[in-house]
């Protein structure tokens, strides 16, 4: 079962990630952001997401503290790296909407976390897996968050060519204040 996990989760940040190295290679037919936001987006969006998630999840449930990583790391580290990354993520897209953050058109954020990262739900989420894989210690974990970390790094440079297309010279001066990540 967990083997199928490991091939299930792989498989969805592989394709992730391919699709946003697609977008970057080419910017005219990107996969992301999306052209087009339809009915269908969130689909596309958030079911890998929340289905890797859910695979980390359950993967460090059932493999719990296989690896060797101390007591004090995984609780002294892993845990609030887990509480605020969730605090950032969910605070941020209650200013953001679901929509914007998956992927349809809105407006420039630049208050609250923006102010100090242009991706700080991207910085968040990462910090939420390294939390995880440190807090449950397991290599399955260790193994898909190291891929869900490659895509959450990766997308900024396939969104932030579409940011300048759509908001121009805001976008550059925003993005000459604030660094991509931190």
């Amino acid at each position: 079962m967990q083997a199928v996990l490991i091939v299930v989760g792989l498989v969805i940040a592989v394709g992730t990630l391919a699709a946003i190295l697609w977008s970057i290679a080419y910017p005219e037919r990107r996969l992301w952001p999306p052209k087009r936001y339809s009915k269908a987006t969130p689909i596309f969006v958030w079911v890998p997401t929340f289905t890797l998630f859910g695979i980390l999840l359950i993967l460090g449930v059932k493999n719990w503290g296989s690896l060797p990583i101390p007591t004090w790391l995984r609780f002294g580290v892993g845990m609030p790296l887990i509480v605020a990354g969730n605090i950032i993520v969910w605070s941020e897209v209650a200013q953001f909407g679901i929509a914007q953050t998956g992927g349809a058109k809105g407006s420039l954020r630049t208050g609250g976390m923006y102010r100090y990262s242009r991706n700080p739900q991207y910085v968040a989420d990462i910090a939420m897996i390294v939390g995880w894989v440190l807090l449950c210690a397991s290599f399955g974990v260790a193994l898909l968050g190291f891929a869900g970390v490659a895509v959450l790094i990766a997308a900024p440079f396939a969104e932030e060519p579409w940011l300048k297309e759509q908001y121009g010279s805001a976008f550059e001066d925003y993005s000459a204040k604030v660094r991509r990540f931190l």
